[in-house]
């Protein structure tokens, strides 16, 4: 299933992507999606989208985050084998995945601008794949792992990159402007994947593409995320894991190629689909 959250002539809703049109789930006893995996009930979602029409053209929707307000995003960084080397000081690949949280509000969904901040020019992009939990565990066992995922995402973690560096040890700074990133278009089921086959990513800037890998190169897989992860805090359902991006982002080129307004970032990962976000300034689009 392809599960979205958006809003309708001012109200919030989330449904069941069918098609170009959209089964309507809003009146079907849960508040949002959130709701839906807190409660167990993907299952019983879809049993109820079967005997609907989809009445909702996808067109008149404005998207938001597929969880609008998730407990925990917890971002994974260098997690792709050659980015570990694209950073070119010698380094052994870590031991431990790197991780660092982001909050609800540094995301909008798809199709709404992305914001560079007036305090600075370096707005970056991030393609990732993220997975949203569906089931509460802690010290989850790598083979029990893909049973707590209730379905994959697609990511762009932006980030403001001169404030990375305002911390000695940490990136919390720079990873979280508000609408600096996005995330959507649409929740696919796992059911819809195969765990032990590799996912693309792609990112693409105007057409151009930036990124391109797959997850066969992740240094730390999905299971061993959710293992790790895990193992210090208790995943419930409606959490976001981002697994990483792999090279190419714009502070890598020499000059570094940061997004401006009028900018379309577009992340394509398989069996999920595109997200696409425009820049613009926050003033101009504030004002």
């Amino acid at each position: 299933m392809k599960l979205l959250s958006f809003e309708h002539q001012g109200r919030p809703g989330f449904g069941l992507l069918r098609g170009d049109a959209v089964v309507d789930l809003s009146q079907q006893g849960y508040v949002d999606l959130h709701a839906v995996l807190a409660a167990g009930a993907l299952p019983r979602l879809a049993e109820l989208a079967a005997g609907l029409d989809a009445t909702l053209p996808l067109a008149a929707l404005t998207l938001r985050p597929p969880i609008a307000a998730p407990g925990k995003i917890i971002c994974v960084g260098v997690n792709y084998g050659n980015r570990n080397e694209e950073y070119k000081d010698g380094s052994a690949p870590p031991q431990y995945p790197s991780v660092f949280p982001r909050f609800p509000e540094s995301f909008v969904g798809h199709g709404q601008p992305l914001l560079r901040p007036p305090e600075s020019e370096q707005l970056d992009y991030e393609g990732e794949i993220a997975l949203v939990i569906g089931k509460t565990g802690r010290r989850i066992a790598a083979a029990d792992a893909w049973s707590h995922v209730a379905g994959l995402t697609c990511l762009n973690e932006g980030t403001i990159r001169d404030w990375l560096r305002h911390g000695k040890f940490n990136v919390t700074q720079g990873k979280n402007w508000d609408a600096s990133g996005s995330m959507g278009p649409w929740l696919v089921t796992a059911d819809e994947f195969d765990p032990r086959a590799p996912l693309t990513v792609t990112t693409r800037v105007n057409g151009e593409i930036r990124q391109h890998d797959t997850t066969a190169n992740l240094m730390f897989p999905f299971d061993e995320l959710i293992r790790y992860i895990s193992t210090w805090t208790t995943l419930q359902p409606g959490d976001v894991i981002s697994t990483g991006t792999p090279i190419g982002a714009g502070v890598r080129f020499t000059p570094p190629r940061f997004l401006k307004p009028g900018d379309v970032v577009e992340v394509e990962v398989s069996g999920i689909g595109t997200l696409s976000n425009p820049v613009a300034d926050e003033a101009a689009a504030r004002s």
